[in-house]
Formats: structure tokens, sequence, C-alpha cells
């Protein structure tokens, strides 16, 4: 889980390099990068490629790269750290959305641990004047589409390959980005083109680390471990871009990991 949150840091930080670039040109790149390992992947397991359950493969695809999109457009206009901890406040768009479309239940307890972490989102945005309205509406708009990706999954159960799930949110993703990236497209110079490459791998080994971890007999114990990535982007924010966060608005991200790490931690009671 550390390995995970080591190369989605890497990730985070690289799109903020890019951040020059149109969102659709990274969401291309990203893409891209990561196809060359998960066609590879499927290909030599002999893997059927287009899978069982088409329809919800392709509106997990397209919510993916809705979040994705508005998150990598939203770090122009926010602190790196600020958008990867605003964006993980998506389990609470995803519980919201499982008791409607899953008939989930959720104990009373849990929605004030969620309320916990939405009173961090508050402080955030009340306390740090480098939180831009249009950039947290964003970010919140990325972390809508990611819960709705989880619940999305969650119906698609083990009845697809996970690389196959994989795989078409990245082809959709190419065909998306390329298709925003006709109407804002900057030519890329000299090492640029390996650096937004970068992206897929950084996201690709991000998202297999995590996967390892959580097929480890640990999970309960390893699952909180991926808030860690909120916090190496903050300090490498810091020194790599001059990022700076007021003690109120740290307090406000403190709240939101330990009301999403407090609810992980009482669902696997």
């Amino acid at each position: 889980m550390l390995l995970s949150a080591v190369s989605f840091t890497a990730m985070n930080l690289t799109v903020k390099h890019l951040s020059h670039f149109g969102g659709g040109q990274l969401v291309l790149f990203r893409a891209f990068g990561s196809l060359f390992f998960t066609m590879s992947y499927l290909l030599w397991h002999k893997i059927p490629i287009f899978g069982n359950q088409k329809k919800l493969l392709i509106y997990r695809g397209l919510a993916g790269v809705a979040s994705m999109a508005l998150f990598f457009v939203s770090v122009n206009y926010l602190p790196i750290g600020s958008a990867v901890s605003l964006r993980y406040i998506s389990p609470i768009f995803a519980t919201v959305l499982a008791v409607f479309f899953l008939r989930e239940r959720v104990k009373s307890i849990q929605w004030l641990f969620f309320l916990m972490a939405f009173g961090g989102v508050l402080m955030i945005k009340g306390f740090d004047p480098n939180i831009d309205s249009f950039g947290l509406l964003l970010v919140l708009g990325s972390a809508l589409f990611s819960g709705i990706v989880y619940v999305i999954i969650n119906k698609i159960g083990h009845g697809d390959h996970p690389v196959v799930i994989v795989n078409y949110f990245m082809w959709i993703s190419l065909v998306v980005g390329g298709m925003l990236s006709l109407f804002n497209w900057t030519t890329p110079i000299g090492i640029e083109w390996i650096i937004l490459l970068s992206l897929g791998v950084f996201g690709y080994f991000g998202q297999l680390f995590m996967t390892k971890a959580f097929q480890s007999q640990a999970t309960n114990k390893i699952v909180s471990l991926k808030y860690v990535e909120v916090i190496f982007t903050m300090v490498a924010g810091v020194f790599l871009f001059s990022d700076s966060y007021p003690w109120l608005s740290l307090l406000g991200t403190l709240l939101v990991i330990t009301g999403l790490v407090l609810n992980i931690w009482y669902r696997s009671r």
C-alpha cells in the first residue's frame, strides 16, 4: 500500500508539473501509458478483452474518465495536496449512492464519521485562501464520479476480471481524451513526451500495488495506509511547487482523513 501511495504521489506531482497541458491531453497520455500494460496482460493470459458485462464496463469507464479529467483540470486551481485530499471524500458519495442503488444499509455512527470528513472540507475551503471556488467544484465533481465508479464496480462484482475493467477504463479514456485534445492540443517538447507517458506508468503501478495490498490477508490493517498519499503529496508540493497550507486548513485535512479512516475501521469490525 505504501508503494501504491508513492506511485500515485508521483502521478499527482507529474500532473501538477504538466498542468499547462489541457485536461483532455493529460487523460489521453495517462490512458496510453497504461494500455501497454493492461493489453499485454490480457493477451498474455488469454483473457477475453471485451469482458462479460459490457454495458456496466462502459459505464464504469465513462464515470472513471469524467472523474480523472475533472481532477486533472482542478490542479490548475488548487494546491496539489488539497486537490488530492478533497478528492478522497469520494467514499461519502459512494455510500450515499449505494444506499439508493444497491440498497446497502449504513449505520448511524458512519454518518457521524462522514459529517466529520465533510466538516474538514468546509475548513479547508474556509481557511485556505489558495482554495479557488471553481477548483473546489471541479474536485468535488471528480469525487462524485469516483463514488459512482465504486458503485458500478460493486455491481460488476466478480463477473469480470479486474484487468478487463481497467482496460475498458483506459480505452474509453484514450478515446475521450483524444477527442478533447483535438480542441486544445499543445505539442510536447523533448522530454515532455516521456513525462506525459509516465502518467500511465505511475497510474498503472499505483493500481497494481493497491490491488496486491487488498489481496493480502491483512486488508483491515493496511487499507487506511492509502491515505498516506495525501501526506506524501502535500509534503512534496511544499518543496516542489512552494505550496503553503494554513494550520486550520491542515486541521481540516486531518478531519477528512480521520473521518474516512474511522469509517473504514468501523466497517471492518
